[in-house]
């Protein structure tokens, strides 16, 4: 028997976009574990990318920016699990995060109010959103587990507008899980990397080179892996992390202990 003791549980993941996604990591993990996994997407192009990596897996479409699609895919999952019959998930995973850098990357006060607060609904109000109405379907001491960032108090200047989004998320855990224990004992945590080679990543402006300084400031002086992100995400979502609750775990390699690590000094100043 597993570890972790995941296999024939049922999960929902949200947010493959591709290959190199988090998200993708998770389902893997999870399924190689022999767990039922429930992937939606945003978009058909993407539902066509689940049914190739994940041929087993049920695929569902929600774009999370309008809450009523949240509610449709509750009610097609509902349906699907056989919710009336008594069954349920045993997990949720979120990780879905948008920001508009169509325009290129400007100061921080010159934050435009639409492009934060579209920002806000989809990276963080959608998974208070999901919690709300996925509430019936998920088991008494179910694991919803987010995908937030190493830190919001790092001022790096091209993530922009998305830390203090970030910063929101991670926030609204405790509030959900103290809502949410009135009534059962669903966890609710974040996973919190370090700089990942993902294709979301590689479009914000000027990512690539903080992803290399990151790598540099690794203790072991070797990037973090995807991969190595989504077994925390996994180890969360099973019964094994009981109890972790209204946290936000850091799986950076060591790197926020070593920013004056000799070698970037000595670089530096030359």
């Amino acid at each position: 028997m597993s570890f972790l003791g995941i296999g024939n549980k049922r999960f929902v993941v949200f947010g493959l976009a591709n290959k190199k996604s988090v998200a993708c990591a998770i389902g893997r993990g999870l399924a190689e574990e022999g767990a039922e996994v429930i992937h939606v997407v945003r978009s058909a192009e993407r539902e066509k990318n689940v049914r190739k990596l994940f041929p087993d897996s049920p695929v569902f479409l929600c774009d999370v920016e309008e809450e009523k699609n949240i509610i449709r895919v509750r009610d097609q999952i509902a349906r699907a699990i056989g919710a009336d019959r008594g069954n349920r998930i045993d997990g949720i995973v979120h990780s879905i995060a948008f920001a508009n850098y169509t325009d290129g990357m400007k100061p921080f006060h010159a934050t435009r109010k639409d492009d934060f607060l579209q920002a806000v609904n989809v990276s963080c109000f959608s998974l208070i959103s999901i919690a709300n109405h996925f509430k019936e379907l998920l088991a008494e001491d179910g694991s919803v587990v987010t995908i937030s960032i190493s830190t919001t108090r790092m001022a790096a200047e091209n993530y922009g507008y998305m830390a203090p989004i970030k910063a929101a998320l991670d926030s609204s855990l405790c509030f959900l899980a103290k809502s949410f224990s009135e009534f059962s004992r669903v966890r609710f945590n974040a996973v919190a990397p370090g700089l990942l080679k993902t294709s979301a990543s590689a479009g914000i402006p000027g990512y690539v080179d903080s992803y290399l300084f990151a790598e540099k400031a690794t203790l072991r002086k070797k990037a973090l892996t995807t991969q190595e992100a989504a077994d925390t995400a996994v180890f969360l979502l099973s019964a094994r992390a009981s109890g972790i609750n209204c946290q936000t775990l850091v799986v950076d390699a060591g790197m926020e202990v070593n920013y004056f690590d000799r070698e970037i000094v000595k670089k530096t100043v030359g």
